[in-house]
């Protein structure tokens, strides 16, 4: 009894000490973003009598933050949604039949997935430019939804294998087409990978930065990361302005987790069972 206390007291202690070194950095961006410009104090203190909003103006006001803010959750739901459809549908068949076709195809996609991003961004940006779609949204989308899919696809077709094909059967008994026994069949029992494609997509297009740079390049249609990055430059650089935006970029995140956490926790614990 008393190593089994003393092993709960060393995990809670450990668990305690893992929450704080994951909590510090928010407390840093807080006490940074609540300073002055010219406040050298300690990130470890608050600035409880010189506390100023001005960092927050300055990150909307000469950052755009909140306009960033908006194209980025455009591109982002936008992107997402695409990227968990396509996906969704291409996987069916690649996992459902082994043909020599689908083999080809899924290496190629394996292939893709190899390939950084950044190593097409000249040839990637000549043709955005001759469409006319740079500085928009549908622009980025495209790029991001093609960057996104072979992974999504990948997931998929790993999760259908593992599925058992016996109520696929037993739909098609019944006089189900194959459209109905993937939409009434299928898609439901894919919740778990959907829930994680969703997690993976919209983290990764939320926080790209290399391409979103060049392809949204104004003011007004930045995302958030190049927004943030705007704030640092040869000439000097607004760390209190760029922390606050920051913060104000959470926001959009925090309120999709407290309205969205029920789906999530669901998703996991639907995998959990299922393992």
């Amino acid at each position: 009894m008393k190593d089994t206390g003393k092993s709960r007291a060393l995990w809670v202690v450990f668990l305690a000490v893992v929450a704080i070194c994951q909590l510090l950095p928010f407390y840093f961006a807080l006490t940074t973003s609540f300073k002055r410009q010219n406040d050298l104090s300690s990130v470890f203190l608050f600035p409880f009598s010189e506390l100023t909003w001005d960092n927050f103006s300055k990150a909307i006001t000469d950052g755009s933050i909140l306009l960033a803010i908006r194209n980025s959750l455009i591109v982002t739901v936008v992107s997402t949604v695409i990227v968990m459809m396509v996906a969704a549908m291409a996987s069916y068949p690649l996992a459902r039949r082994a043909t020599r076709v689908n083999k080809v195809v899924e290496f190629l996609i394996l292939a893709v997935m190899m390939v950084p991003p950044l190593s097409i961004l000249v040839p990637l940006y000549t043709q955005l430019s001759k469409m006319g779609l740079l500085n928009t949204w549908y622009g980025l989308s495209i790029v991001m939804i093609c960057i996104q899919l072979p992974q999504a696809i990948f997931l998929y077709t790993n999760f259908l294998r593992a599925i058992p094909i016996s109520m696929e059967e037993a739909a098609t008994v019944d006089g189900a087409s194959r459209w109905q026994t993937f939409t009434r069949v299928v898609l439901p029992m894919m919740q778990p990978v959907t829930i994680s494609v969703v997690i993976l997509c919209a983290t990764n297009v939320w926080n790209e930065f290399a391409l979103s740079s060049y392809i949204m390049n104004r003011a007004e249609t930045r995302t958030i990361a190049p927004a943030i990055a705007s704030f640092f430059g040869t000439q000097g650089s607004d760390v209190n302005a760029a922390v606050a935006g920051s913060l104000m970029s959470l926001l959009p995140i925090l309120v999709a987790y407290l309205f969205l956490q029920k789906y999530f926790m669901k998703g996991m614990l639907a995998g959990a069972d299922k393992g």
